[in-house]
């Protein structure tokens, strides 16, 4: 406590404690004596009034509040949870979005923002409310750490929450931005937009006042009467007045604008104006516009500056305010709510924003996916180490190294590349390869059929050996799908579900291969093309097994079907009901899926569909455990789980594992199993 006291000590005016009551400072252009701003005047000049604050404010805590969260026991997911649903509505009178909205706000207009616990049982709060920070004053005395907070109205200290001095530990938790100036409040960006905000603010008003004007002077009348000798005389005082009033009731006010001027006498009109140059505040502004938006951290593109609003520009922008200024944010306010909010409700417990569900991120997810896969192809990086950099867990055998077969020594002489038939006869092999690989990096095996061995034979390794020696020799004869095929039985490999269901398919279309020239020995070209690819699959073995292992797996699957319609069919009425946090959490997936793809009526999904899709999947945790994966701790998690693959389903038009729930999914969907 010493040093930080010391720290304190730097800051302080010596007699007197500096002390920002006032928020941050805002201050006037062109005042002979700058002046601070209360909250209320930086919120309604900075905010109300200027449309580059107002959007940036909004771009930010509007972004920051859609993005997902969660909460984690260590690795694990907690979808049901009491401080789920304090997050979910803090208090009656604000959900989760407008709480968070209102937060970011508040921290970037005044860089203090005030969270508030209210009731609950043994510190865990029952409700979070957010204070106005002009209402709230940190007493800090000359200590590092606050002795209390003070919540104001009217000058009148209405509540105080005192601060540990130990721990810091507190009813109410201070947000706050960095301030270097001051130990207890933070700095707002506004602040350091300040005259550029009063810029803006005085350009707006300078050109609505030359709109009222007509846009610019619009001439002099020029009275020269002369008298009868000759010399020239002026108006009288009356005469001048009279002649005011005369022009503003016949031609001032919009209705009269271009009305012509009639002159008699010796009165002359002389027009007068502005230059383009003398009249261009429209820069002034956005450059103003510009600088503000820098202030928080908002590309101008976004806030409408015109500066080459590209769409690649403005996808670009959206990307660099997300991990530039939200994402920050949003960290921010994790580590203060797993610091102060987190612990009360128990240990081993975190709260995430899932900040892999921004759309925004989508198109560099998508770029990192493909050069980890290509990675892993070219054989630079093996399975797991591209798991890593996906953010996933390594799997059995995913530290082998995998060459394309494509690729040959500088000077070696390589394979042809194939013919235009034997391309359009393996484009779905082309295809097999892609899904497998997506099947590597993102998905586990279906634990469902863990039973069945897919372990290769050695007559598929023999096979699959005699291919690629063949393939080298002959320099013909399959695709790199079948070389990777190859190199997996080889290694006798354990095999996916999915990829023997692929093996059966390949061998079904390549079957009219054997009828060809030069397949079996003694044949004119044998080996042919065909028979190479046949052996880099495993060949006749390799057939034979891979029938027998799919129709091991569709007995399996027809066999979950059964007994999961057998437990949704048989089941109590009380096993038929969900509970009420169940239903809360099942109607904020429907709610989020439906905001996203509700349009389309075939993709729309509703709670009763996700009620039987979550009970099934309690009766298959409680009837069939084996199915059920080893890191499945209770029935709720694999029910949860289940509904997701089913979101899944009903968003894209098809399974990643067991197709399940066909019979809940909407009329017109394409797995609908409905009349």
């Amino acid at each position: 406590m010493a040093l930080l006291d010391n720290i304190k000590n730097v800051f302080t005016i010596r007699g007197n404690e500096y002390k920002a009551t006032n928020m941050v400072g805002y201050f006037g252009v062109g005042a002979s004596d700058p002046k601070q701003y209360k909250y209320q005047d930086l919120a309604k000049e900075g905010y109300l009034k200027n449309a580059i604050v107002y959007r940036c404010v909004n771009e930010i805590s509007k972004g920051a509040s859609a993005v997902e969260y969660c909460l984690k026991s260590g690795d694990q997911m907690i979808e049901v949870h009491p401080i789920l649903d304090l997050i979910a509505r803090p208090n009656p009178l604000q959900s989760y979005a407008e709480f968070s909205q209102a937060l970011f706000g508040f921290l970037l207009l005044s860089g203090n923002a005030y969270i508030l616990k209210v009731g609950g049982d043994i510190g865990r709060p029952k409700e979070l409310h957010l204070l106005r920070p002009d209402r709230v004053v940190v007493n800090g005395g000359n200590k590092a750490i606050p002795e209390s907070y003070d919540y104001m109205i009217n000058g009148r200290v209405q509540e105080s929450y005192p601060v540990d001095q130990d721990t810091g530990a507190s009813d109410l938790k201070h947000i706050k931005l960095w301030n270097p100036l001051d130990d207890y409040y933070g700095c707002s960006p506004l602040s350091a937009a300040a005259v550029e905000v009063d810029q803006h603010n005085l350009s707006s008003k300078h050109n609505i006042n030359l709109l009222n004007n007509g846009a610019r002077p619009s001439g002099a009348v020029i009275f020269k009467p002369k008298d009868e000798s000759g010399f020239n005389v002026n108006l009288s005082e009356a005469q001048r007045q009279q002649l005011l009033t005369d022009l503003n009731n016949r031609f001032q006010g919009a209705g009269n604008a271009g009305r012509p001027l009639l002159l008699e006498g010796d009165f002359d009109w002389r027009e007068m104006g502005l230059s383009p140059k003398d009249m261009d505040f429209i820069n002034l502004k956005h450059m103003s516009a510009t600088d503000i938006a820098l202030c928080f951290g908002v590309p101008s593109q976004l806030v409408g500056v015109p500066d080459a609003q590209t769409y690649s520009n403005v996808a670009e922008a959206r990307l660099a305010l997300y991990e530039e200024t939200i994402i920050p944010h949003l960290r921010l306010l994790q580590s203060d709510l797993n610091e102060w909010l987190i612990p009360m409700f128990g240990e081993n417990l975190r709260f995430e924003y899932m900040v892999e569900t921004i759309p925004a991120l989508s198109e560099r997810k998508r770029k990192t996916f493909e050069n980890v896969t290509s990675a892993v192809r070219e054989g630079i990086m093996t399975r797991n180490e591209a798991r890593e950099v996906l953010g996933l867990s390594p799997v059995s055998g995913g530290d082998e190294i995998y060459i394309s077969a494509t690729l040959f020594p500088l000077g070696a002489e390589s394979t042809p590349e194939p013919t235009e038939e034997e391309q359009e006869k393996d484009i779905q092999d082309y295809q097999d390869i892609e899904d497998d690989f997506d099947e590597i990096l993102w998905l586990q095996d279906d634990k469902a059929i863990s039973d069945i061995d897919f372990t290769p034979t050695d007559g598929m390794k023999a096979e699959a050996e005699r291919g690629l020696k063949w393939r080298k020799e002959y320099n013909r004869g399959g695709t790199m799908v079948g070389v990777a095929r190859a190199n997996q039985l080889i290694k006798k490999e354990k095999l996916s579900p999915s990829t023997v269901k692929r093996m059966f398919s390949f061998f079904s279309r390549h079957e009219v291969d054997k009828q060809a020239e030069g397949f079996d020995v003694g044949e004119d070209g044998y080996p042919s093309a065909g028979r190479i690819a046949w052996a880099l699959w495993g060949g006749d073995a390799g057939f034979s097994w891979s029938r027998k292992k799919r129709d091991q797996i569709e007995r399996e699957e027809a066999k979950q079907e059964e007994i999961l319609y057998e437990v949704s069919v048989h089941a109590t009425e009380d096993e038929k009901k969900v509970s009420e946090k169940v239903r809360k959490a099942l109607k904020k997936k429907v709610d989020d899926h439906n905001e996203k793809y509700g349009d389309n009526p075939a993709k729309r999904a509703t709670l009763r569909m996700l009620e039987a899709v979550f009970r099934r999947g309690v009766g298959a945790y409680n009837n069939n455990p084996q199915s059920v994966r080893p890191s499945v701790s209770n029935s709720d998690q694999w029910a949860y789980a289940r509904v997701n693959v089913f979101l899944g389903a009903l968003r894209t038009g098809r399974f990643k594992r067991a197709k399940f729930d066909t019979d809940l999914l909407p009329k017109g969907h394409p797995l609908s199993t409905k009349k």
